[in-house]
């Protein structure tokens, strides 16, 4: 009987949560979760790829210190600001998060000028499997970004909008911080510089 009474209560405890809204805060939850992970993971490929891009154009243009010091010390700054799935509530944390990278989106922009000056460094086979592997990594970049905004978006709608908002603040589900909008075209191009042919606009990568 006990067992009986047990499964029932069950059963309705977990038909009030699902039409409270706590499933679906949930699943939202966890594609937000997802696609910061995404976000994380690209923009690793692409501070991994900074090492080999610098050394590639410092054996052309050794006296360039000054940008070669300021793409590393921009790397350096994105390792240290880490956020996780935790920290998405902090508005805060994502705007350093988002201004670390835009540091050295800016560096690597820099890097790029100085190898337009450099014919040979431009037909290097190393250097230019390097630029192709960056634009690819930029454009897979603006994908995630554009993914975990969706996700974001998507939440704090549940977390916002009633019943949901109730069961959201009984379960302590709060609004998750976005990306701002004021970079959002810089970060949906890659880096480019002409190397004597018009260059294509990255396309997303699906």
């Amino acid at each position: 009987m006990k067992r009986w009474m047990l499964s029932i209560l069950a059963v309705s405890w977990a038909l009030m949560l699902s039409g409270c809204g706590y499933n679906a805060i949930q699943q939202a939850d966890e594609q937000v979760a997802a696609a910061w992970s995404e976000v994380l993971n690209q923009y690793q490929r692409r501070a991994d790829l900074v090492p080999n891009l610098v050394n590639s154009v410092k054996g052309y243009a050794s006296h360039e210190e000054e940008v070669f010091t300021q793409v590393t010390n921009a790397r350096a700054r994105v390792g240290s600001v880490q956020v996780t799935p935790e920290q998405l509530e902090d508005p805060a944390q994502i705007q350093r998060f988002q201004a670390a990278q835009g540091e050295l989106s800016s560096a690597l922009s820099r890097l790029l000028v100085v190898a337009e000056n450099y014919p040979q460094l431009k037909a290097d086979n190393l250097f230019r499997d390097l630029m192709t592997q960056l634009e690819g990594t930029e454009n897979r970049i603006a994908v995630a970004r554009n993914r975990y905004v969706q996700a974001v978006q998507q939440y704090n709608v549940l977390v916002r909008q009633f019943p949901s908002v109730i069961t959201a603040k009984i379960f302590g589900y709060a609004p998750k911080a976005n990306f701002s909008v004021e970079n959002e075209a810089a970060v949906s191009t890659a880096p480019v510089v002409d190397f004597g042919a018009t260059p294509n606009r990255p396309q997303p990568v699906q």
